[in-house]
């Protein structure tokens, strides 16, 4: 299952929320490598890692290989928005025989732009200008008929997020068994797990 979405759009805690609630399921998450590309080039070379062959590469085949090796759902969240790359991936593997469920989580500007400074660590948007900046394009790419299936998510709670996913990909998920409190608190600490700082 790939979750798209714009920066902000809930792709990180949806993917931990369907391993939490599909026994022998696995997060592969594409940015991994991206971030240890950036780390080898200096700073003033660095822009987008999708725009990196190796990178487009890499992840189509460390996915492939974990598509044929693991016996239980891949969930990969991550936010391609150009088709050609979107095709080069996504597309090579349904080539390679392997099913892919893709899903992209669309919300309104302002919620989107809410959520990306709950996570900006006291910094608002500040930390966050990389996504803001993409934003619109973001949301207006993902839009077109090839990153369906679209999820609304700007009235959803995570979990429901989840539901709608594992349904739409014919799998059965666990009961969301967690109240308010443990639900935020999974949240935090999921959002806290992934803080990035370079």
């Amino acid at each position: 299952m790939w979750v798209n979405g714009p920066f902000g759009g809930g792709k990180t805690q949806t993917a931990y929320e369907l391993v939490r609630r599909l026994p022998g399921s696995v997060v592969c998450d594409p940015e991994h490598p991206g971030f240890g590309l950036h780390r080898m080039l200096p700073p003033a070379l660095r822009g987008d890692f999708q725009d990196l062959g190796a990178w487009r590469h890499g992840v189509r085949e460390v996915l492939g290989l974990a598509l044929r090796g693991h016996p239980g759902p891949v969930v990969a969240p991550m936010t391609p928005v150009h088709g050609g790359y979107f095709e080069e991936i996504v597309g090579r593997l349904r080539e390679d025989g392997h099913t892919v469920h893709h899903f992209s989580l669309l919300a309104e500007r302002g919620t989107v732009l809410r959520r990306l400074g709950e996570r900006g660590l006291g910094r608002g948007l500040k930390r966050e200008s990389f996504a803001v900046e993409r934003l619109d394009d973001c949301l207006e790419r993902l839009r077109a008929p090839e990153f369906a299936e679209h999820i609304r998510t700007d009235r959803l709670t995570v979990p429901q997020v989840a539901d709608r996913i594992g349904e739409a990909a014919g799998l059965r998920l666990l009961p969301d068994t967690d109240g308010p409190l443990r639900h935020r608190v999974r949240r935090t600490w999921t959002g806290i797990r992934h803080i990035r700082f370079d």
